[in-house]
């Protein structure tokens, strides 16, 4: 299972330990390939012409007709990314994530983490003001070294049961 990065790799165990599905038993391998400009040596290590191993994988919007044609370059090939076993994040996973559990459970988390008045601080700042809360609680995920890793898991562990973004869902539920 190919992702874009490490918060995307934190984010697929976490679901998969919710839903009781064991990676290790099933074989499955989370691989963060570092931004998925990558996929191209993964392909060629695991894909077709490499391990043939059964691909999936997770993206972001922005990146999908790279991996797309990444993929086709590689010889997976046949239709949609959807139909290829690769799921298309809207903007990216912690957007995805934000959506699916609103504004205010977010908050609970950040605020649990004892981060809020951090997080009104970035809201403070005058690149902020005019932007959504969504958009400032992106930012503040991926502001800082390592919290786009450590909210990965807490966001996904404050989902309500049975309940995920779609992309994540659909990925977690194919293996």
């Amino acid at each position: 299972m190919l992702v874009e990065g490490e918060s995307d790799r934190v984010a697929v165990q976490a679901l998969a330990r919710r839903r009781g599905h064991d990676l290790a038993d099933g074989r499955v391998a989370v691989v963060a390939m570092g931004g998925a400009t990558s996929i191209g040596s993964f392909l060629a290590r695991f894909g077709p012409s490499g391990a043939d191993h059964r691909l999936l994988g997770l993206c972001d919007e922005a990146e999908s007709p790279g991996v797309a044609r990444a993929l086709a370059r590689a010889g997976v090939d046949g239709g949609a990314l959807e139909e290829l076993g690769f799921q298309v994040c809207r903007s990216d996973l912690e957007d995805e994530l934000i959506r699916c559990l609103g504004v205010d459970a977010v908050l609970d988390v950040v605020a649990a983490e004892g981060e809020l008045a951090s997080f009104r601080l970035l809201q403070r700042q005058p690149a902020q003001r005019e932007r959504s809360t969504t958009a400032q609680l992106r930012r503040f995920l991926g502001g800082r070294s390592g919290h786009k890793i450590r909210y990965a898991e807490l966001l996904v562990d404050a989902l309500p049961a049975g309940r995920a973004p779609a992309p994540l869902g659909r990925l977690v539920d194919a293996f």
